[in-house]
């Protein structure tokens, strides 16, 4: 018999949040969410809150906070709201929490969280671009288990499970190339904010949907994997599979190649993580490997997609400088997102603040954010045609 254990699910509207509370619903006996936070959406927070009967529900634009007091009020659930709330909550002490606030403003509450040193499923891929140091540290002093819920980086965790790293020849991660990969450079300049959320194979929010036209988010997750298993960063390679059907690879040094395979579905990595070390049931359709046809590979073209050249420059730089390609990066999508830049200024306003910024290397959290807040504000002034 199964004992149930408490979740926290720190983004709990986002589409990471969704598909964890589907798999949650569907075992309740083996879970109870204890915590919930979502950024501002508190109709859907009161919602899940009131389903699930959890002890504290958190938003963290605190101006939202008296709507989700009245939302709530009577249930006995407890509310709270900003930014110091969200720390509070993740330093709770679930037994798995799950990561899944976009960008920096995940960082504070993963730390909290590992400093618990319970299982944390991380989904925010910007917790250890921006601090991988800083976070893998804590993870070791305070006895943490990190599970990567990412697609490809759960892909790698489970192809590594009972084979020694040490043996590992090098990590292949897998991208869909985004909506744009067969566009000419003359149709990126034109790209608009609608084309590029369409994500070909994934159901994804905003930012990461613009990441994946770019390829940042390939960018981002080769300095995430860079952190999570340490074969050194020229053992870590990216390849196009425009399929998403295998989700990455890991070669042994006798010429074995282990692969993940599965649907593009959060759920599947998702289900890994939540089960860990066992396996547990998921709704998602089983692969048909004949429907599907062929697989195909090819070389990323970093011409017209340089933002895996710029997260591998940050990467080999270290310190401080992949804080400020995920700072600068988070501040040109906006700008793109709100029409203000062109696509294909994106990665060219990246390269231009971490051309203008270097700071030494960050010891603290609070060193981290700062930088952050600086490349930030560099950032938002850097303007220019594509």
């Amino acid at each position: 018999m199964s004992i149930q254990r408490t979740i926290c699910i720190l983004g709990a509207t986002g589409s990471v949040g969704a598909s964890t509370l589907d798999l949650v619903r569907r075992n309740p006996a083996d879970w109870r969410v204890s915590v919930l936070t979502a950024h501002s959406n508190v109709d859907e927070l009161a919602k899940l809150a009131r389903e699930f009967g959890i002890d504290l529900a958190v938003v963290a634009d605190e101006a939202r906070l008296p709507a989700l007091r009245a939302a709530l009020a009577g249930t006995g659930i407890e509310t709270a709201g900003g930014a110091q709330a969200l720390v509070e909550a993740a330093a709770r002490g679930a037994d798995m929490t799950v990561a899944a606030i976009v960008g920096c403003a995940g960082l504070a509450p993963t730390m909290a969280a590992i400093e618990q040193g319970r299982v944390i499923a991380l989904a925010n891929k910007e917790a250890l671009v921006s601090a991988g140091e800083v976070m893998m540290a804590a993870v070791a002093r305070h006895g943490a288990t990190l599970l990567p819920i990412d697609s490809e980086h759960n892909a790698i965790f489970q192809c590594l499970q009972g084979n020694d790293i040490a043996q590992v020849r090098s990590i292949t991660l897998t991208a869909s190339g985004g909506p744009f990969r067969e566009w000419s450079w003359e149709q990126l300049q034109a790209a608009t904010p609608a084309q590029a959320v369409k994500h070909p194979n994934w159901d994804m929010g905003a930012k990461i949907s613009v990441d994946s036209a770019t390829m940042f988010n390939k960018g981002l997750e080769l300095i995430e994997a860079y952190h999570l298993f340490p074969v050194g960063l020229d053992r870590l390679r990216i390849i196009v599979h425009p399929q998403s059907v295998v989700h990455s690879m890991v070669e042994y040094r006798d010429g074995s190649t282990l692969a993940q395979l599965g649907p593009s579905d959060m759920r599947v990595p998702i289900a890994s993580a939540l089960a860990w070390p066992a396996r547990m049931d998921s709704p998602c359709a089983p692969l048909d490997l004949a429907a599907i046809g062929e697989l195909t590979f090819r070389q990323p073209d970093e011409n017209r997609f340089p933002a895996t050249r710029l997260a591998r420059s940050a990467a080999e730089a270290g310190g401080a400088i992949p804080a400020v390609l995920n700072a600068a990066n988070e501040v040109a999508v906006a700008a793109f997102l709100a029409g203000q830049i062109p696509f294909t200024r994106i990665a060219a306003q990246v390269e231009d603040v971490l051309g203008a910024y270097a700071p030494p290397a960050p010891a603290s959290l609070d060193d981290v954010l700062a930088v952050d807040a600086e490349a930030r504000a560099r950032a938002s002034m850097v303007t220019g045609p594509a």
